[in-house]
């Protein structure tokens, strides 16, 4: 009896909350996730120290770890980006600059001096770069296809460029703060990582929150977009789940359409989070629910 309503009271604890049409209490919405940290040295020129604020979130840092640190991050982006172009350049090569009757003999060559039954080479069935820049004029597709695909990767670029900047400050967050070197970062455990943020936090305020911060608040904050998709389909929200003749039910979710539902609920312009961390304050109100299920 005594464990019955031990548990009666644990199942308490996970009862649904009454909805509540007032908004969020103050100070729940301010619940960032900035990283505050105060640099040893003196700044500017009056020598005050003042705090650096990393505007960034604990995935980033723990992504930071995962990929081992600042110059495989450089690298891995460098590496994409040159993928990028290869694959453009590499393909439109094959469709306007090779010959591909001469490649497989189905037209013998007309060059007097071949013999009539040399072996076909590589060389024989490029064409030269005039030949190729005008069939590429030829075709408008094609140019269309490439200046989309230059557009890409423009973007891309700059996508990249801009997340070398944050993780340069989550570079230096993890030296100066953490106390991790660059060059040690490899040796060091995601677990160790974690106890020096939960060290750091006891000597000085970390995060911008009214409570203290925990490991359950760090894996909280990592998992947050994650945790949440599981729930959804724990409670059938999500269309996953399917019924096949023969087969019975099937879980279906696709690469394809687990980006396009994250895009739709986190990372949209109309998606549920107004950032990374916190919802939308409409998101928060019983009032407004409704309209906007019937938006979303």
């Amino acid at each position: 009896m005594a464990e019955q309503g031990e548990e009666d009271r644990e199942y308490r604890q996970y009862q649904r909350l009454e909805d509540c049409e007032e908004d969020s209490p103050p100070g729940e919405d301010d619940e960032e996730q900035l990283l505050l940290h105060v640099t040893e040295g003196p700044t500017g020129t009056g020598g005050v120290h003042h705090p650096l604020i990393i505007s960034l979130t604990l995935p980033h840092i723990y992504h930071f770890h995962q990929k081992n640190g600042f110059a495989c991050v450089v690298l891995s982006d460098v590496l994409e980006l040159v993928q990028f172009l290869f694959v453009v350049t590499f393909s439109t090569f094959l469709l306007c600059c090779v010959d591909y009757d001469v490649l497989f003999a189905t037209r013998p060559l007309n060059h007097s001096h071949v013999p009539e039954h040399a072996k076909v080479t590589l060389p024989d069935a490029v064409l030269p770069a005039p030949q190729c820049a005008s069939r590429l004029r030829a075709k408008g597709w094609l140019l269309f296809l490439l200046v989309l695909a230059g557009a890409v990767w423009l973007c891309r670029l700059v996508t990249a460029l801009r997340r070398l900047v944050g993780y340069w400050e989550i570079r230096s967050f993890y030296i100066r703060a953490l106390g991790i070197p660059a060059e040690e970062l490899c040796n060091h455990s995601w677990q160790s990582v974690q106890a020096r943020l939960l060290a750091l936090q006891r000597r000085q305020p970390l995060c911008v929150q009214r409570r203290e911060l925990t490991e359950l608040d760090i894996h909280h904050r990592i998992l947050r977009f994650r945790n949440y998709t599981v729930a959804m389909v724990n409670k059938s929200l999500l269309p996953v789940r399917f019924r096949l003749p023969l087969l019975g039910p099937v879980v279906f979710l696709t690469r394809g359409l687990q980006f396009n539902l994250e895009l739709l609920l986190f990372r949209g312009p109309a998606a549920l989070f107004q950032n990374t961390w916190s919802l939308r304050p409409q998101v928060k109100r019983a009032g407004a629910r409704r309209a906007l299920a019937r938006g979303l």
